[in-house]
């Protein structure tokens, strides 16, 4: 079976900072990681390897060159193959320019059985490029993937995570998984494969080698236009309490008469 694994290299949470003047993230300076979600996708793509005894898993990701150390680990926790879709044309893309240049990209690398992806990205939490790749290869999608019940070479049978229980769904090969943090736990990189991760060859292609046209990428290609970017204002008061857990308790005890009363609380 031939997986292919969209990975994204995104900001680190606690570091993110806003552009104000592009309405965009600022990436230089921020440190970057695998976005955690597509480490799950990673993982049970290469489970589903060693289930079936054999296969491919490739790891696919849209970004600027600094993404290749990202793809090393990507091969240091499974990945046979690393793929870096990189173009400064790409600069900009929302997701639906995103969406379209992976779905070129899937394409120039002959298309796979199967394409796992995480459930949202945490700089941009849409959760739209996987459905929308899907959408764009004309092959049936499923979102919120927690566990891979069976699988064969044409199909699988998948449980899809929902707010008071979960689906059980079966899926014609080839198929789009999205998948969320409890699928699995990602394995810790071997010493084996992080030799392997720095002997690597990461292949690279291009909007010229993905065929893309210029007006579906980048800015020129994304109808979404941000308006407005800004940090939400404080709401509500603060209140820090202090001491041991006792004291904190029959603290936060009188806090909750004095609101219960209507007394302001200081």
């Amino acid at each position: 079976m031939k997986i292919i694994v969209c990975i994204k290299q995104v900001p680190d949470a606690t570091e993110v900072r806003l552009n104000p003047e592009t309405n965009t993230l600022t990436r230089e300076g921020v440190a970057a990681i695998m976005n955690p979600y597509d480490q799950h996708a990673l993982e049970e793509a290469v489970r589903l390897r060693e289930k079936l005894g054999g296969g491919e898993v490739i790891a696919l990701t849209m970004g600027p060159p600094q993404a290749e150390g990202m793809l090393r680990d990507a091969v240091a926790l499974g990945a046979d193959r690393v793929v870096l879709v990189s173009d400064r044309a790409f600069a900009g893309s929302d997701t639906w320019a995103t969406s379209y240049t992976l779905e070129h990209a899937v394409n120039a690398l002959g298309g796979a059985d199967l394409i796992l992806c995480g459930k949202q990205a945490i700089d941009g939490d849409t959760g739209q490029v996987g459905p929308g790749m899907a959408t764009r290869l004309g092959i049936p999608f499923i979102t919120c993937v927690q566990k891979v019940r069976e699988v064969d070479e044409s199909r699988l049978v998948v449980e899809r995570m929902m707010d008071d229980g979960y689906d059980v769904l079966a899926v014609k090969l080839p198929a789009l998984l999205t998948v969320v943090k409890n699928i699995n736990e990602p394995r810790v990189p071997s010493l084996k494969g992080k030799m392997k991760a720095k002997k690597v060859q990461i292949e690279q292609l291009n909007a010229e080698t993905i065929s893309a046209k210029a007006d579906c990428i980048g800015l020129p290609g994304s109808p979404t236009q941000v308006a407005k970017v800004f940090a939400p204002e404080a709401r509500g008061k603060r209140i820090e309490l202090q001491g041991t857990l006792e004291e904190q308790l029959a603290q936060l005890a009188v806090k909750l008469v004095e609101l219960a009363r209507g007394q302001e609380v200081r």
